[in-house]
């Protein structure tokens, strides 16, 4: 399974929407391969005292509901600057807007353990998910272990044994 990566920059959503084709069980298709809408944003924000830097992934179910992202986060933020936009806003703002959304939108911390910009990140991060998503710690299913943790590191924290680890590449294929 592959991410299409960056739906909130402009250019690339009117290429998805151009090209690829919505299936009935919430992937795209483009050339045989299957896809599921994936985007990167980067929290950037104070919290108790302190400077927060987060990375956050979020999976939308359609194209329509990207789109609607796309135009919420637009309204504030330049989505254009970067492929991962920076947003001024905590992982609680964010989430509750990805949420309000669609119930079906998934928002998954990035490569949890690096220092500068995740959840647990020692330089800007938190000791919880509950400290960094608030009320909603129960919506977070998943965490991106990313290249700086691996399961067995993962399974030493109990308040993460009922969330999915997910291991990820932003590397492109080589084919």
């Amino acid at each position: 399974m592959l991410g299409t990566g960056d739906f909130t920059h402009p250019e690339w959503f009117s290429e998805l929407q151009k090209k690829a084709i919505e299936t009935d069980c919430g992937f795209l298709q483009y050339g045989g391969m299957n896809f599921v809408l994936s985007a990167e944003l980067s929290c950037i924000y104070s919290q108790g005292g302190k400077g927060r830097r987060v990375h956050l992934v979020v999976l939308a179910p359609s194209l329509e509901v990207a789109g609607q992202i796309n135009e919420r986060l637009g309204k504030k933020y330049n989505l254009k600057s970067d492929g991962r936009p920076i947003l001024g806003i905590s992982a609680v703002e964010l989430t509750e807007i990805l949420l309000s959304i669609s119930d079906k939108n998934l928002v998954i911390p990035a490569h949890i353990w690096t220092p500068w910009f995740s959840v647990f990140g020692s330089m800007s991060g938190f000791d919880s998910l509950k400290e960094c998503f608030g009320k909603y710690e129960k919506d977070i299913y998943a965490i991106e272990t990313g290249l700086s943790s691996d399961p067995a590191m993962n399974w030493r924290l109990s308040s993460l044994d009922r969330v999915q680890l997910l291991s990820n590449s932003d590397s492109p294929p080589y084919l």
